[in-house]
């Protein structure tokens, strides 16, 4: 899969690309408010044609600027122009996939089926159960697809959410070129053989609230340490399994889409600041109940001031800026980190992202491994604790008598050294594993 690199290659609105998916049950857009049925504000008129000739010149950063900007990319009509870019996506990508249903199959697949028919709850609204099924078998068909053409990737429970989203706003054959790039360069690091990956980002939102609120920080601590996993179900799914509203959910993938990897923990902190009464009343020796609150997001949640409250708060604090080391910690390899920014994700290609899963697959391996070690040295030593005090002194009172008692040739003196290393591993041994 190629990247767009030239700027002469318009993005066409609503190209025949996914003409069948423009001729959906609904006239209007899924996203479409009262507002939308009407005639266009003079101002928004005017972003929608900055947006489109943004799409058409490729000129992502003003594509950026405004996605950030209230309201966002406005439509699903602009979003299925907008967002392609947004993920470096080529104007002409559709055949170049393998047909996925001659491919193997794939591992999770078992799990998609069921996460699958779960899915469309809360929109779109009012519609036949024929349709609703039709639905399903779409999303599973791009769920199944990017997973058999990219076996590497692990599918993680709220995947479905998120390309539900996009199958949404994009319509089936849109989004079945846009959600590889997406899983293998934004998400990459949640689609890893463990939640390691997902853990980092987590890690953020300690470093993140003792900057912007210490004393809030401080008092959620017990809540927070040693991973705040309250923060797991919402950042993982970019908040499309929270957020029951579709014009909301879109509204929040314009900017996040538009925004590094870091920015949706960003937004999570910005959600425990804005709770900070209803948090401080709670006692800070009482984690399972701050866990409780803060494992589900508020309602109604004012979307637009969040974002921008957000942005705020990423640039004062960027990333690098966090205390504890926590960025200096992070793989190279992880979407945290190469996505810092759009131009740069628009150069990278599915097949870069392929390298880059399994060198961090493989980092975590052997983080895992050695954490296991550590495991097994702290029981080992507990276990033998007293042999081992007196493995320690045998070693002392060996090397004192190597030291008095040496030759003074350097040859007998090797060949000594030699032999009571041999002796004082033989009585390690023996001290550590007799039974």
């Amino acid at each position: 899969m190629s990247d767009f690199s030239s700027d002469d290659l318009p993005i066409q609105p609503i190209s025949k690309l996914d003409e069948d998916n423009t001729r959906r049950t609904n006239e209007q857009p899924l996203s479409a408010t009262v507002a939308d049925t009407q005639a266009p504000s003079p101002q928004r008129s005017n972003k929608i044609e900055q947006i489109r000739k943004a799409c058409h010149d490729r000129d992502c950063t003003n594509v950026i600027s405004l996605a950030k900007t209230e309201g966002g990319l406005i439509n699903d009509d602009v979003r299925r122009e907008a967002w392609p870019l947004l993920l470096g996506c080529d104007g002409d990508l559709i055949g170049r996939e393998a047909d996925w249903a001659k491919l193997p199959k794939h591992r999770d697949e078992e799990q998609v089926d069921l996460d699958v028919n779960r899915s469309f709850v809360y929109y779109p609204e009012n519609e036949p159960q024929q349709r609703i099924d039709a639905r399903k078998r779409e999303l599973s068909d791009l769920i199944v697809g990017v997973l058999r053409r990219h076996p590497l990737l692990c599918y993680f429970q709220g995947y479905h959410d998120i390309i539900q989203v996009f199958l949404l706003v994009l319509g089936a054959q849109i989004a079945d070129r846009t959600i590889a790039r997406l899983s293998l360069l934004r998400i990459r690091d949640f689609m890893l053989p463990t939640l390691a990956g997902a853990e980092v980002h987590l890690h953020l939102l300690p470093a993140i609230l003792i900057k912007a609120d210490p004393d809030l920080c401080r008092h959620l601590s017990g809540a927070t340490r040693p991973t705040p996993f309250f923060a797991l179900a919402a950042t993982l799914t970019l908040y499309a399994h929270d957020i029951e509203e579709y014009g909301d959910i879109a509204r929040l993938f314009d900017y996040l889409l538009a925004s590094e990897a870091a920015v949706p923990i960003y937004l999570f902190a910005v959600i425990v600041m804005s709770r900070k009464k209803e948090l401080l009343e709670v006692e800070p020796d009482e984690p399972e109940m701050l866990h409780s609150i803060l494992s589900k997001l508020p309602k109604p949640l004012d979307l637009e001031g969040l974002i921008q409250k957000t942005q705020t708060l990423f640039e004062e604090h960027p990333p690098k800026s966090l205390p504890y080391h926590v960025w200096s910690r992070i793989s190279s390899n992880s979407v945290l980190k190469t996505t810092h920014s759009i131009s740069a994700l628009s150069q990278q290609t599915v097949e870069h992202g392929e390298e880059l899963f399994l060198k961090q697959a493989t980092e975590i391996r052997r983080q895992e491994r050695r954490k296991q070690l550590g495991l097994r040295a702290q029981i080992l030593f507990r276990r033998y604790k007293r042999p081992a005090g007196l493995t320690g002194a045998a070693i002392i009172v060996a090397v004192v008598a190597l030291y008095f008692g040496r030759p003074t040739t350097g040859s007998d003196w090797l060949t000594t050294a030699s032999e009571t290393q041999q002796r004082i591993w033989s009585t390690v041994r023996s001290l550590l594993f007799r039974s």
